[in-house]
């Protein structure tokens, strides 16, 4: 401490060298030393407190913890879920105890309960009840089903056939990130060589092109790749006869060569095939099984069919109304 400075060790200022006690500093000491005094007598005299700690508390075991309003409402929240899932055991109990003491009413020879006459009549009227109600339910099914039955008797459209396809593979094209045009990526290795053997194939000729010469010659062909050619006949025939191969002026015109018998029944043959062929082909045509039978012959099926192309969609309601008898007068 500097000469000619008056500094008490206990103030708080006590460490700058520019300070002077005063009065005020005197008199803040002293406050200071009675406050410590007295906090010393009140420690001493003083009970440690008790702590509030539930016995259900999940932290009782941690010396340092007091229970709060939050603890309490934790374990009363407990305690009514466990009253609540033991009445339910209680609920179930009870039912269990109820089906064997409804087991035990029940008839061992009909395997019914016992009822009355008029529970037995209600029982019945029920059951038929349900039963009408399916019966109506299926025949509603049937009858939607009926009508929307497809009119076109020639097979499916193909915008039809299109549709139908692109709701089959439209998922797989969107996983792959493909369009409808794209589709073809999607065949297998079977599938595409099916479709090239297809596409390969020569079409059949339409139109006028059934009249031309080429149409004629591939016809010709067909009709002789399976007759066989007896080329030393042929040449014996042509030694024999010097006008063979006659011209206009021929002498001999109109004159008619000898044909052996077996070449008459190869010809006649071929031509009986050829007849039961053309007889027993037909274009496969789709059949609908739940499609409404018209007509008493093949003939007439295919008439109506004629018929149902030019005016089925004109007189579509008056079948419709026929059919419910709502075009009857009442």
């Amino acid at each position: 401490m500097e000469k000619g400075r008056s500094v008490h060790p206990d103030c708080i200022n006590a460490s700058n060298p520019y300070h002077e006690c005063v009065e005020y500093c005197f008199q803040r000491i002293a406050e200071s030393n009675s406050r410590a005094e007295e906090d010393e007598t009140n420690d001493s005299s003083k009970e440690p407190e008790e702590r509030i700690v539930h016995p259900d508390c999940i932290n009782a075991s941690n010396p340092y913890h007091e229970c709060s309003d939050h603890c309490f409402k934790r374990i009363a929240d407990l305690k009514a879920q466990i009253e609540r899932n033991e009445s339910v055991v209680s609920v179930e109990e009870e039912r269990a105890n109820q089906v064997e003491q409804n087991d035990d009413n029940v008839d061992s020879e009909s395997g019914q309960p016992h009822l009355t006459e008029k529970q037995k009549k209600l029982f019945e009227l029920r059951l038929k009840m349900n039963e009408a109600r399916k019966a109506n339910q299926m025949a509603m099914v049937a009858e939607k089903k009926k009508m929307e039955a497809p009119t076109e008797t020639r097979g499916i459209s193909k915008q039809k056939w299109l549709d139908e396809r692109k709701k089959k593979i439209g998922k797989l094209l969107d996983s792959n990130g493909l369009d409808m045009s794209k589709a073809y990526m999607l065949d297998t290795q079977e599938k595409a060589e099916a479709k090239y053997k297809k596409w390969e194939k020569d079409p059949a000729p339409h139109g006028w092109d059934v009249f031309n010469q080429k149409t004629l010659y591939n016809a010709h062909k067909k009709r002789t790749q399976n007759i066989q050619c007896d080329m030393e006949a042929y040449n014996k025939a042509k030694e024999e006869d010097p006008e063979f191969y006659r011209e206009a002026s021929s002498l001999q015109y109109g004159k008619m060569t000898k044909t052996p018998e077996e070449n008459i029944d190869r010809m006649v043959k071929e031509l009986q095939d050829r007849d039961a062929k053309r007889k027993s082909f037909s274009r496969r045509r789709k059949f609908h099984e739940e499609k409404d039978i018209d007509s008493i012959n093949d003939r007439n099926e295919h008439f109506n069919k004629k018929i149902e192309r030019a005016f089925g969609k004109y007189t579509l309601e008056i079948k419709n109304n026929l059919e419910r008898g709502t075009a009857l007068p009442d």
